[in-house]
């Protein structure tokens, strides 16, 4: 079972984490609860969730998950949508509640997709006041961004002069072939010690429906980059339990093995083919719900 340090907050987790937002999509509550159980009893230590997920119910049904000891195992992320000062804090506060602990491990500012989205989040009475106020207070300990759209918007918010502890974004076997986040970002992150959490190993699905390639591939892949983490979803017990067992026998793959396996997906992923997430808005969820963006109710 493989465990990597977090970029330069020497933080300890486990090369694979569990996708919140998959969480709620199990059979039901009980089994949602049993999937995250599952994964910390194996040994995987990182849990990801957001404020904006199932309507708030994926914090839920995890706070719930990490209660008799389990919140003590974990390392604990989640992400906010809020762009003002305001948004943030209110966000904040009922991600605390709903994950039912006193203090988050890191908290992401969630879908920077807009090239002014740096701006908004660093200006006067922004986000980012909220998330410095909070670490002052012992209410998280660190700050990160996440992303899925363009590696020029994660360019941007590296240059903004914070001091970030985190960066996501999507790393897989296709990004490579259009707006790499692979190519562009991952080597500043490792230059800066900026800890490197990878997500949509398996593309959102589509390597593996497109039969490009399979989710071993996928999950093997993503964790041979420089990750710290790779988060992947798990809707149900029996993927969780793939997931824990392609953690369990990882064998880093070679640069001759995964220059070939770009290669086999080059001609079906060009352009983005299989990254709506990059092309198109079905992935944007403050670009359906702006008020998301302003407000700290999930609610329109």
């Amino acid at each position: 079972m493989e465990y990597r340090t977090l970029g330069k907050t020497g933080e300890r987790v486990s090369a694979i984490g569990i996708g919140g937002a998959h969480v709620p999509r199990a059979r039901d509550a009980e089994e949602s609860i049993r999937l995250v159980r599952t994964a910390i009893d194996h040994g995987i230590t990182f849990m990801d969730n957001c404020w904006d997920y199932a309507g708030g119910e994926a914090e839920v049904l995890m706070g719930r998950a990490l209660r008799d000891g389990y919140r003590e195992r974990v390392f604990l992320m989640t992400k906010i949508d809020g762009h003002t000062r305001e948004a943030a804090a209110g966000q904040i506060e009922q991600c605390l509640e709903r994950l039912q602990t006193e203090m988050i491990d890191l908290i992401q500012l969630h879908e920077m997709i807009r090239p002014d989205d740096p701006e908004r989040v660093f200006a006067p009475n922004g986000a980012m006041e909220a998330l410095i106020a909070a670490r002052q207070a012992g209410k998280i300990r660190y700050i990160g961004f996440t992303g899925h759209k363009d590696p020029a918007i994660h360019l941007k918010m590296l240059g903004m002069g914070f001091d970030w502890d985190t960066v996501q974004m999507p790393l897989n076997c296709v990004d490579t072939h259009h707006k790499s986040f692979e190519a562009q970002v991952l080597p500043v992150l490792v230059e800066r010690g900026i800890g490197v959490l990878g997500m949509k190993p398996l593309a959102a699905g589509e390597a593996v429906r497109s039969g490009v390639a399979t989710a071993e591939e996928c999950l093997r892949y993503a964790m041979s980059l420089p990750t710290s983490v790779v988060i992947t979803g798990c809707d149900s017990l029996a993927i969780a339990e793939q997931a824990i067992r392609v953690w369990r026998d990882f064998r880093p793959m070679a640069p001759e093995e995964m220059a070939a396996l770009r290669a086999r997906t080059a001609e079906r992923a060009r352009g983005g083919a299989l990254e709506g997430y990059k092309t198109g808005e079905q992935f944007d969820g403050t670009v359906k719900n702006p008020h998301w963006l302003t407000t700290a109710s999930v609610a329109a």
